[in-house]
């Protein structure tokens, strides 16, 4: 799903620079950016360019797909749901349901 809410993307952005540790001020800087620009972008109150996000997600070590999708949490927990019951068959059954899944994504091609 796609995000349009600033807000939202701002968030997205701060927890991204706390992960990798950083102040705002260094992905600021990092980024070619002043420090009130990148506090305004997280806050959500400003409005990017391109060339803008690019900086910043290159300073984070992301995508831009990171900060302007967000998964269904349904699809991911369906996603894990399937991966459990699959790590719980023997390793035949683990090769067989692959190769299955294998000729079924050929076919959509």
């Amino acid at each position: 799903m796609l995000i349009y809410d600033f807000t939202t993307i701002g968030n997205k952005l701060f927890s991204f620079r706390k992960r990798m540790g950083m102040t705002q001020a260094e992905v600021a800087e990092a980024a070619g950016l002043s420090d009130r620009t990148y506090a305004d972008i997280e806050r959500g109150t400003v409005n990017m360019r391109i060339e803008t996000i690019l900086h910043i997600c290159d300073v984070l070590h992301i995508t831009p797909d990171e900060i302007f999708t967000e998964k269904d949490t349904n699809e991911i927990s369906k996603q894990d749901e399937i991966w459990e019951r699959l790590k719980s068959c023997s390793p035949k059954d683990q090769e067989t349901a692959l190769r299955i899944l294998a000729a079924y994504l050929q076919s959509l091609d």
